[in-house]
C-alpha cells in the first residue's frame, strides 16, 4: 500500500464530515473484531466510494478508538470522525483524478 502525502485542512475534514453524515454505514464491526474480512471489506468500499460510515458493535470507548486508528493504518485512509459507535474514512480513489468521486475544496 502507497502511504499518502494527503494532508487535509480543518476545513476540509469539516467538509467531509458534512457528506458523512447522510450517509449509512457500509461495513459493521461485530463481535469478532476486526479480523481480515472486515478490513477487505472496508478497502472495496473506499474504492467504491472513496467516503465511509463504519458501524462498530463494541460498546468500549477505547477498544472503538483502537479500531479507528487500526483501520487508518491497514488502509491508508484518512480519519475523519468517530462519534459514538460510528467511524467515517475517506481515502482517494487510486484512479485517475477524473473520476473522483467527491471533490474536497482548496
Amino acid at each position: 500500500m502507497k502511504p499518502t502525502n494527503l494532508k487535509l485542512t480543518t476545513k476540509q475534514i469539516a467538509h467531509l464530515r458534512g457528506l458523512a453524515h447522510d450517509i449509512n454505514p457500509v461495513v459493521m464491526i461485530g463481535n469478532n473484531g476486526l479480523t481480515d474480512n472486515v478490513l477487505k471489506e472496508i478497502e472495496l468500499n473506499l474504492n467504491a466510494h472513496e467516503l465511509i460510515k463504519v458501524q462498530v458493535a463494541d460498546d468500549n470507548r477505547v477498544t472503538r478508538k483502537a479500531i479507528f486508528d487500526e483501520i487508518c493504518a491497514n488502509t491508508n485512509a484518512i480519519a475523519v470522525h468517530h462519534i459514538g459507535k460510528q467511524l467515517v474514512f475517506y481515502r482517494a480513489s487510486s484512479t485517475v483524478k477524473e473520476s473522483a468521486k467527491i471533490i474536497i475544496p482548496k
